[in-house]
């Protein structure tokens, strides 16, 4: 990898990991316990424009950093955070590299993302609180789907935008060329 990728994609990982520590807020009502945060934003533009394996990398760092800097879930906490977004970031990268179709990339990753933590939490979330997996169905279609939905969808709109300032898209062109 070049320097210069390097350097770029080092702090575009800080940066995730920065927004995500100073600016979280629960969206759903019903569900205070689960928090917005804009980190993605940062995982989604090393993913779209410079590669979807340095977004995968980059999600492993800050998934495990988050956990050990917040002490938030611990591990559990850890394997679905990078279970979210590097399913957001994967797809939303591999769609992009394939389509050169930004919005498909991003809506499809929205979706992945939602399905994907349907799934993870109704296997992880039991273990971690140590509840029956009956109590976590109820909570699947009114609260889990539409958070990830709501979440992966403001990132990946900011994601777009950032993206199409021509000014940062030039810059990346020129990272990737």
């Amino acid at each position: 990898m070049a320097t210069k990728k390097l350097v770029l994609v080092s702090i575009l990982t800080a940066l995730s990991i920065i927004l995500s520590i100073t600016i979280y807020f629960p969206i759903l009502p019903q569900a205070p316990y689960l928090l917005y945060d804009p980190g993605d934003i940062s995982l989604i533009l090393i993913s779209t424009q410079i590669g979807v394996p340095y977004g995968l990398l980059s999600t492993l760092i800050v998934a495990i950093l988050m956990a050990v800097f917040t002490g938030q879930g611990g591990p559990i906490g850890a394997l679905m955070h990078f279970l979210a977004s590097g399913t957001l970031v994967s797809v939303a990268g591999y769609v992009y590299k394939k389509t050169k179709n930004l919005i498909l990339g991003l809506v499809l990753g929205t979706i992945s993302m939602a399905i994907v933590m349907a799934i993870a939490n109704i296997i992880f979330t039991p273990i971690y609180l140590g509840v029956p997996r009956s109590t976590i169905y109820p909570l699947i279609l009114p609260v889990i789907i539409p958070f990830n939905l709501i979440k992966a969808g403001i990132n990946s709109i900011i994601s777009y935008l950032l993206i199409s300032i021509s000014s940062i898209r030039t810059y990346f062109e020129r990272m990737r060329g």
